[in-house]
């Protein structure tokens, strides 16, 4: 398989471990999460519900953001970014409207997510941290860089869970999420002694590498993929390391980051409030 992130060549792929035959299995499920770091589910949102959210996200930029001819579910890009764009999600952009929306509110309050929380957490009683991220991504070299969720929020409990939610279809060449295999494993000391060795951040002490080959030689394990439909979920836990690839079409990434917690722990406080892409965190 051809891939790259953040214009790097990535090798070395491997398929993510389908868990929906343990949708209807909490004890299974449960299970599966502690020994992969990870599970993916697949259906578990109505398809017509995301790529509603969709719609209404892509229906907010200029006209001339979207390929002619196309529509705003769609989401193909036409090549131009308007000059006049604020800065992903900041202030006065589409992204920073939408995560304080009523109808992003509906999408992220499903009842559905809540209660695989409760499962993954094995917890009766849960919290959804209200600083809930909306990314999103056109084509070129541009992507998440090998990390762990715990450095960006290591100011609270590791007691915590991320949904990675893609807003509309995400196969490979669309960008969509790769966890290295077995990362959640490995001594934590040994990951945060690569982050000054090979970085296109240096001043950014959270991101593991941009390089996503390098990384996982250093730590072992293969990149595991899937080519993600409107209506799964991608749930992991704190530790382990993961990363996007690049958006390689005109059809744009659309994705969502949820996290949530037990609601007997203390979160990190910066997670306390709406998301901003210019928040620093």
């Amino acid at each position: 398989m051809l891939a790259q992130s953040n214009g790097m060549a990535v090798n070395n792929f491997a398929p993510l471990r389908d868990s929906t035959q343990f949708a209807d299995d909490p004890g299974a499920l449960l299970a599966r999460l502690r020994v992969d770091g990870y599970v993916y589910l697949r259906g578990v949102l109505d398809r017509e519900d995301v790529l509603g959210l969709r719609e209404t996200y892509f229906r907010q930029f200029p006209a001339s953001y979207l390929k002619p001819g196309t529509t705003p579910r769609d989401g193909v890009w036409s090549g131009r970014a308007p000059a006049s764009l604020p800065p992903h999600g900041a202030a006065g952009h589409p992204a920073h409207a939408l995560v304080r929306s009523r109808v992003f509110a509906r999408f992220v309050a499903n009842p559905r997510l809540e209660r695989l929380a409760q499962v993954l957490l094995d917890e009766p009683e849960v919290m959804r941290l209200p600083r809930q991220i909306l990314r999103h991504f056109h084509c070129g070299p541009l992507s998440s860089r090998a990390h762990t969720d715990y450095d960006y929020l290591d100011r609270g409990s590791d007691r915590l869970i991320t949904m990675w939610l893609p807003v509309g279809d995400c196969s490979v060449v669309t960008g969509g999420l790769v966890y290295l295999e077995n990362s959640h494993t490995v001594d934590r000391c040994r990951v945060a002694a690569l982050k000054t060795l090979r970085t296109d951040r240096p001043g950014d002490s959270r991101p593991i590498s941009h390089d996503l080959d390098w990384t996982a030689r250093q730590l072992g394990g293969r990149w595991l993929y899937a080519d993600y439909r409107a209506g799964d979920v991608a749930i992991h836990t704190p530790h382990i390391v993961h990363a996007s690839l690049d958006t390689t079409t005109d059809v744009m990434r659309m994705s969502a980051d949820i996290r949530f917690a037990p609601i007997t722990v203390e979160p990190d406080p910066r997670w306390l409030k709406p998301w901003s892409g210019d928040d620093g965190n």
